[in-house]
């Protein structure tokens, strides 16, 4: 048996299909995984990510340890509110988290992937030396992301007076605190939303209301086409500890600027760099025929060479298989992948398919 997020027995409630998600129990869909989807890409869903682990840190020297553990400069968070979405690496540039961190009053919020909770925690207190550094984590904590076009006013309907205020003047991108909880602008699925920080014990009425309103519930099968529509990568598919920013279409989260920022995995990096690059890339790819792109799935390209499938699924908003695949960087616009021992021809464009409902390919 998994661990539980505060709002499991609701889910079962619902009719929820549960399967196991990096050591938890949570909601695969609740009846419909292309309805779901269907229904945050036209109007808005409500997801629990509350298996989602949370770090707080505090201290005279926490913006010293996240200037060495992040790929990206955390002395562009200049306000309370800002958020950096970026990656922590190794000593080799291998990827071993991506997450999102907030600029707080006092310190810093990390929102980590739950499957590399443990390894998270042991890299984050390895680095922490004799640092004046405090580490939280806020397991009190439930996370909901309320996603989808009309998001925001469906969901402000619903607020306090004081917290329908702070989200309605709240840029994206940001997140803040009103009382004990934390609202933020951001999200997964490649619409507007946001994302909600609140009290475990204040999490089922919550959703509850969100329900009644209209918000329907939607589990992990649709988060992954949304996600996969908006080209955003998935840790553990994607990218991992054997895989560095510049093959994982991810460079951008990579400041190179200050030259003197001593960053872990810097060095791996610059050699990559300065060598002429990353042998691969990733990309995305469209197959036109009658056929399902799965992950693991061999690519070839024509006097090119080889790749693989990462993340593959068929889109429900544009009626066709996509997926995300790593492939030699010479790679052109065509290519072919094998489904089922048959080679079926794909186009190949940048990984970013649908944003903000709009097909980009």
């Amino acid at each position: 048996m998994g661990q539980h997020t505060p709002l499991h027995d609701l889910h079962l409630a619902l009719g929820a299909k549960m399967v196991d998600f990096g050591g938890w129990d949570m909601p695969l869909h609740y009846g419909s995984q292309v309805d779901e989807h269907h229904q945050v890409r036209q109007d808005c869903g409500v997801f629990d990510i509350s298996h989602m682990t949370v770090l707080d840190l505090a201290g005279a020297d926490a913006q010293a340890l996240l200037s060495r553990l992040l790929a990206g400069d955390i002395s562009r968070l200049q306000r309370t509110g800002q958020a950096l979405y970026s990656l922590m690496l190794d000593a080799q540039g291998g990827i071993l988290d991506d997450l999102i961190v907030y600029r707080l009053e006092q310190g810093y919020r990390l929102v980590v992937n739950a499957a590399t909770r443990d390894q998270d925690l042991a890299w984050i207190e390895a680095q922490c030396g004799s640092l004046d550094v405090s580490l939280r984590e806020r397991d009190d904590l439930a996370l909901l992301a309320i996603q989808g076009p009309h998001a925001l006013e469906r969901c402000s309907d619903l607020l306090s007076p004081a917290r329908a205020a702070l989200l309605r003047d709240l840029p994206p991108f940001h997140g803040l605190a009103e009382g004990d909880w934390f609202i933020a602008r951001t999200g997964y699925t490649g619409e507007d939303g946001l994302e909600i920080l609140l009290p475990a014990e204040e999490a089922l009425e919550f959703f509850n209301d969100l329900v009644g309103a209209g918000i329907a519930p939607v589990g992990l099968g649709a988060r992954d086409t949304l996600r996969l529509e908006a080209g955003f990568n998935q840790y553990g598919q994607d990218m991992d500890r054997h895989t560095t920013p510049l093959e994982a279409n991810l460079a951008w989260c990579v400041a190179w600027e200050p030259a003197a920022r001593d960053f872990i995995g810097r060095p791996a990096l610059e050699a990559q760099r300065d060598a002429g690059g990353a042998e691969r890339k990733l990309v995305g790819l469209v197959l036109e025929e009658r056929a399902v792109l799965r992950p693991h799935q061999g690519v070839r390209i024509a006097g090119v060479g080889e790749g693989e499938i990462t993340s593959g699924n068929f889109s429900p908003t544009l009626g066709k298989s996509i997926a995300l695949a790593r492939v030699p960087v010479a790679t052109g616009e065509r290519a072919e992948v094998e489904v089922r021992g048959k080679w079926y021809p794909v186009r190949v464009v940048r990984p970013c398919f649908v944003r903000h409902g709009k097909a980009l390919i």
